[in-house]
């Protein structure tokens, strides 16, 4: 298969473009203090998931419950700076040291297209930390409706198809197998796996799909991608 038969890349953003567990796992830390630092990091990404499934709205707002959760859950400081300083580390969370290279070249070649589980105001900061390099973007706020659920697929081929894109003509791109990968592939989109936990046991932060499905494209990092690319359009 050759990426010229693709037109549009669409990404998932946290966890592919930006690296949401570092986040989370600094984030708790600090805000957890010496009783957080000693912990390790499935012991903190276990009571985040649950706490993430309990409060599942707008994720610009909801972090200061979410952490306040896996605080009681793990005997953390629960009050209101602790609080406080996570919900602002969720602002902060890093762009992967490759992310916004890879994606400037990767705009030379296509249209990209951020399909994110975060809403818009989520999403706008981690896009101005990649340098802004998407043609467009489907949020949470816009899809109503977060992944794996197959109708923010739905939601972004429409959007896609009004600017004259067929589904044959787009490659998603993902980390997650549970969110993004699996999903895909089932709903007929030929998939670009990024397994930025290559080499690392479990899942981390993002929950365990049902199967590990099997990509048309796999890579480490976007730079691999894009080093890929590259190499077939010289």
């Amino acid at each position: 298969m050759a990426f010229e038969n693709f037109k549009v890349l669409t990404f998932d953003i946290v966890g592919t473009c930006i690296d949401f567990e570092k986040g989370v796992l600094d984030g708790v830390r600090k805000a957890g203090g010496d009783a957080a630092r000693a912990l390790t990091d499935d012991q903190i990404f276990g009571p985040y998931l649950k706490a993430r499934e309990k409060f599942p709205g707008r994720a610009s707002e909801v972090m200061r419950d979410v952490y306040l959760d896996v605080a009681r859950a793990l005997g953390l400081p629960e009050d209101d700076a602790a609080g406080d300083s996570f919900h602002s580390q969720f602002f902060d969370f890093p762009a992967f040291e490759d992310s916004a290279e890879a994606l400037r070249r990767l705009r030379r070649h296509f249209r990209l297209v951020a399909m994110t589980n975060y809403d818009r105001v989520g999403f706008s900061a981690n896009s101005n930390k990649l340098g802004n390099p998407f043609h467009d973007s489907v949020t949470a706020d816009d899809a109503q409706y977060p992944k794996p659920d197959p109708r923010f697929f739905s939601y972004n081929l429409g959007r896609q198809s009004a600017f004259g894109f067929k589904q044959d003509e787009i490659l998603h791109v993902a980390q997650s197998q549970y969110h993004d990968i699996g999903v895909a592939r089932e709903l007929g989109y030929k998939v670009c796996w990024i397994e930025r936990r290559q080499g690392l046991k479990g899942f981390g932060g993002s929950p365990v799909p049902e199967m590990v499905t099997r990509p048309d494209f796999h890579f480490a990092t976007l730079r691999q991608l894009a080093d890929a690319v590259d190499a077939e359009k010289s």
